[in-house]
């Protein structure tokens, strides 16, 4: 973390003089928010169930996974989710996304996300015309995952689904720029779920976790391996995510002994900054494999990992399904 994030996570004298730049913030987020809210700037109505999984503060919490996990879940219950996204990183253009499609033109999360093929994947600047665009491709689609776009109000919403990082929580509680802010954390309060990923919850609010132990190589998924097999070797691990310390705690709790290196969430990897001389295991996060394949080779390996979360939640979302579809 560097620059203005780095003290997002702290309280000290530099933040009085962002503080004037918060207050303008909040309040433009506010009005921005009481227009929609009274009409004056048009809203849309899709024909299906929407669902958004967001944030109120800036960097990842974990949104990808557990919205992998609702479609999962959504599958299995006999429904027909697409999983809609801006595609940041990508070139904003309106389009599915395949597993052949490259980071640069959807970004990196959806690509990862069409790589599970649990449900269609769609992306373009403009979440409207995305989901309608994919409820005419997908005729049986029966409700819209949007990854990101809490605070995209021109998509309206049956349900709203807030994903807290328990760690690092809401940093110093000071909106943009001073802190990581989008919104002010009362705005929790008018969200249909809350969930605390890695961390204690408070009453009403819904946990989460991160679990992975196995590995694929880039080159060769099929081979897999343990965090056993990494032991005697030179381990180096790398994570450009919301949250890289996430990453590299969780491999810790492996048993891993790995040297750290940090990057810049969605930072576009190049094979010369990846190179060390001392190292026989490169471990990666699944969005950093996706920019990474062109130029892996076997040293490369990415650990799966998967949201466990408690199945009231995703009861809460079908009963909003069940409703809109009376």
């Amino acid at each position: 973390m560097a620059g203005i994030e780095a003290h997002w996570y702290q309280r000290n004298w530099r933040h009085l003089i962002l503080l004037p730049a918060s207050w303008l913030f909040g309040a433009l987020v506010a009005l921005r928010r009481t227009l929609y809210r009274c009409r004056l700037l048009h809203s849309f109505k899709l024909p299906v169930t929407v669902a958004i999984i967001g944030n109120i503060s800036v960097g990842g919490t974990g949104k990808t996974p557990l919205t992998l996990k609702l479609a999962q879940q959504l599958t299995h219950a006999g429904h027909h989710p697409v999983i809609i996204s801006r595609g940041f990183g990508g070139n904003k253009a309106q389009q599915a996304v395949t597993p052949e499609s490259t980071a640069e033109q959807v970004g990196d999360e959806p690509k990862l996300m069409a790589q599970r093929n649990i449900c269609p994947v769609w992306v373009g600047r403009d979440r409207v015309a995305t989901a309608q665009a994919a409820i005419q491709a997908h005729p049986l689609c029966d409700v819209i995952l949007c990854d990101d776009g809490l605070q995209h109000y021109r998509l309206q919403r049956d349900m709203e689904i807030v994903v807290i990082d328990g760690v690092r929580r809401f940093g110093n509680s000071y909106l943009l720029p001073a802190g990581p802010l989008r919104e002010p954390v009362s705005r929790l309060a008018s969200v249909d779920a809350v969930v605390i990923n890695g961390g204690k919850t408070d009453p009403g609010q819904y946990s989460m976790q991160l679990s992975g132990d196995i590995f694929y190589n880039l080159t060769d998924p099929e081979k897999t391996a343990t965090a056993l097999d990494f032991k005697k070797l030179r381990v180096h691990a790398i994570a450009g995510i919301g949250h890289p310390q996430r990453y590299f705690d969780h491999l810790a709790t492996l048993g891993l002994t790995v040297t750290p290196h940090a990057f810049p969430d969605h930072h576009p990897y190049t094979s010369g900054e990846l190179i060390y001389q001392d190292c026989d295991a490169l471990l990666l996060t699944e969005k950093d494999a996706v920019k990474c394949a062109a130029f892996a080779d076997d040293k490369y390996w990415v650990l799966r990992v998967d949201a466990l979360i408690e199945p009231a939640l995703t009861d809460q979302l079908l009963r909003k399904i069940a409703i809109h579809g009376r």
